[in-house]
């Protein structure tokens, strides 16, 4: 009956462990994936690529122009990029 009990007692032992290894390597796997709702990117989204600028009140530059349009609108300034082709003509001739 002793024998029995050791091996019962072994082998639950190893399966621990290796359950034990096996919700580590799980957790660790889990921790490298990063989620994000589907639609949180701007890009993704079709209703900001059709509502109108919510700056359009303030901007006439924002006028006829969509959330998304304006987003991009932005960062263009903030970079520096030509807005119009005629300031784009200016800059390669120069």
């Amino acid at each position: 009956m002793k024998k029995n009990t050791t091996k019962k007692f072994v082998y639950t032992g190893a399966a621990m462990a290796g359950s034990l290894l096996l919700l580590t390597a799980y957790k660790k796997n889990q921790a490298k994936k990063v989620w994000v709702y589907e639609d949180n990117d701007m890009r993704n989204s079709v209703t900001v690529d059709r509502e109108e600028s919510v700056n359009a009140d303030m901007d006439e530059a924002e006028i006829g122009l969509t959330q998304l349009d304006s987003a991009y609108r932005s960062e263009w300034q903030a970079n520096g990029f030509p807005q119009t082709h005629k300031a784009m003509k200016e800059l390669e001739s120069k």
